[in-house]
């Protein structure tokens, strides 16, 4: 299912000379090697990795043995900076939360005014830190800043579902025949770990099926439509107040961003090659008040469940409404919450279940991606 960490080996002698295991945790001691990062796309999710990479910077170093220094950022909207000795962080977000943009800011010997290809071709970034916005239909502009990354010899990082969902298999052959990584924990549940599970604690299984809750504004409207007794307009109407639903929800409600989910969950840990078209998609518009009620009578509730799995040598995959019986764990997911249950042949059902979007929750997907690649770099 994963094979990314046997697939790289590292170059050259072990950076880390010096060990200590505390309780099981490795904890590094003397210099390693300092990664260099070059952020594509600026937004929420990019400036929260950057907060993360700033405040936990010594915690990182003396438990993880990582250190990092980001060279270089460009984002379509806010502009772009490159510094070959590293940008200053604590300067860079104060002056992205007074004017919102990157350009303006200075510093002694930057490059300003790089596209993101130009700023991934012309950086020294040993990481591409990719957190662009998504188009599912065609995957770009992301698509395009990963292949020309990975093509360059760069690891690369994502929390866009775009390139994972269209093309996972090809973006993984380039990363292998470049001896480079392309992880994308965050691009299906955000910062809860569901690949990196899959990859490690799950290891040895045979996943015969994946169900959950895959988008958190539906499971929000739900809720409140139970819970509240509210219609699925007012429920909608208070999911974009709170900013849990866009302007234009049609991504959310008819089912389009869990099916790009499913997609990523069929080919990945059932190992499909599913299209858009062979996955059915039913959103929630269609559920009534009544709907809601009735389902409660008889001790059910309604989630929108995705789900993928193997039956008869085919893979089976939906996103639509199901009425689950409460017993079922995914039945008390409320809220903005997602949740995945894997159906293995060894461990049984595991359900994991946490948050599907937030700054320093997509944030940290990308910490946990440069982690696995940093330990794969310094390995002992």
């Amino acid at each position: 299912m994963f094979d990314k960490i046997n697939a790289w080996k590292p170059k050259g002698k072990c950076a880390f000379k010096k060990r200590q295991v505390i309780y099981g945790l490795v904890v590094y001691r003397g210099d390693g090697i300092t990664l260099r990062i070059a952020i594509i796309g600026c937004g929420v999710v990019g400036q929260g990795f950057m907060k993360i990479l700033r405040d936990k910077k010594d915690f990182l170093k003396n438990n993880f043995g990582f250190d990092a220094k980001v060279v270089a950022i460009s984002d379509k909207f806010k502009g772009s900076i490159f510094v070959d000795e590293g940008i200053d962080l604590d300067g860079l977000l104060a002056h992205m939360e007074q004017t919102g943009k990157v350009d303006g800011f200075t510093a002694p010997g930057a490059i300003t005014g790089l596209d993101p290809i130009e700023t991934i071709r012309r950086s020294n970034a040993d990481i591409i830190a990719e957190a662009s916005f998504t188009d599912i239909k065609t995957g770009e502009p992301a698509t395009s800043h990963v292949r020309e990354a990975l093509g360059t010899g760069k690891h690369v990082i994502t929390t866009n579902k775009g390139p994972v969902a269209l093309f996972q298999r090809e973006l993984d052959a380039l990363a292998k025949q470049n001896k480079v990584q392309f992880r994308y924990e965050g691009a299906v549940m955000s910062g809860t770990p569901i690949f990196n599970l899959m990859e490690f604690c799950l290891a040895g299984n045979d996943v015969v099926e994946v169900k959950g809750i895959l988008n958190g504004t539906t499971n929000f409207i739900l809720t409140k439509m139970e819970e509240d007794d509210m219609a699925y307009e007012d429920a909608l109407a208070l999911a974009q107040k709170l900013g849990y639903a866009e302007a234009d929800p049609t991504g959310d409600v008819e089912g389009y961003d869990a099916l790009a989910k499913v997609m990523q969950l069929s080919n990945i840990a059932l190992g499909g090659n599913l299209k858009e078209e062979d996955i059915e998609r039913e959103g929630i518009t269609g559920i009534t008040s009544e709907m809601i009620k009735a389902a409660a009578a008889e001790g059910m509730r309604y989630k929108l469940i995705g789900s993928t799995r193997k039956e008869g040598g085919k893979i089976i995959a939906y996103v639509k409404p199901i009425k689950l019986p409460l017993s079922d764990p995914l039945a008390g997911v409320g809220g903005a919450i997602n949740a995945l249950t894997f159906s293995c042949d060894l461990s049984g059902d595991v359900t994991i279940q946490g948050p599907g979007a937030g700054q320093m929750e997509t944030g940290f997907a990308l910490l946990i991606d440069i982690l696995a690649i940093n330990r794969a770099i310094n390995c002992c």
